[in-house]
């Protein structure tokens, strides 16, 4: 794990794939916990983290932290409103017709199965569905950088996969043909990195831009 930035406020850091930002289990090493041991090692008694964009564990790339309550609230309330932005580079099974474009769908999570999935918007039986959208650009063949909108569970993940091209390297939502491409490559680790985020500092309101080469 690398701190990428330090400051008084916030902590932005890039998390190795494999790795949980947050667990309840106490016997797996997380980002949150090492970050923790990191602050007190600075002196810092009880030190106050919150994460503000999560990344499912097999996602490499940044994720930010804030460091104090009003950094949190602000953060928190700026990614809501839809202030935060996030990109992704993702290598995906196939090539889209369409080079540039939003894919827009209602995702349901099944906390049971900790799975998500595309939804009807009309069907009652999922009505606590929420919208989920992206936009994505094919730079090469199969290669997407994304721009994120909103943040559902496993969202990237599920709508690709809906689109009919899965991330290389999902064992979870990927299809037959994307794990023979994935087996193929010898490609064991998921194919999706969170390489930019841009923000105002919560509290100076500078214009703050992180990019993982």
């Amino acid at each position: 794990m690398e701190i990428v930035y330090k400051d008084s406020d916030i902590i932005v850091i890039n998390k190795p794939a494999g790795i949980p930002v947050e667990t309840k289990n106490i016997r797996q090493k997380d980002c949150e916990s090492e970050l923790k041991k990191i602050l007190a090692g600075e002196g810092i008694k009880n030190p106050y983290l919150a994460v503000i964009n999560r990344l499912d564990q097999p996602v490499n790339g940044l994720v930010l932290f804030a460091l104090n309550k009003e950094a949190a609230a602000k953060l928190s309330k700026d990614l809501t409103d839809g202030k935060i932005e996030k990109f992704y580079k993702a290598e995906v099974f196939g090539e889209f017709e369409e080079k540039e474009g939003t894919l827009e769908d209602m995702i349901y999570k099944d906390g049971r199965s900790n799975q998500s999935f595309i939804v009807g918007s009309k069907d009652q039986r999922y009505n606590q569905a929420k919208k989920a959208i992206l936009h994505y650009k094919e730079e090469e063949p199969g290669k997407l950088d994304i721009k994120l909108i909103t943040g559902r569970h496993h969202q990237i993940r599920v709508q690709l996969a809906n689109a009919g091209h899965p991330i290389l390297g999902d064992t979870k939502y990927g299809n037959e043909a994307s794990r023979e491409e994935s087996d193929k490559k010898n490609i064991n680790i998921l194919c999706l990195t969170s390489y930019r985020l841009s923000f105002k500092h919560p509290k100076t309101g500078k214009e703050m831009e992180f990019i993982k080469e």
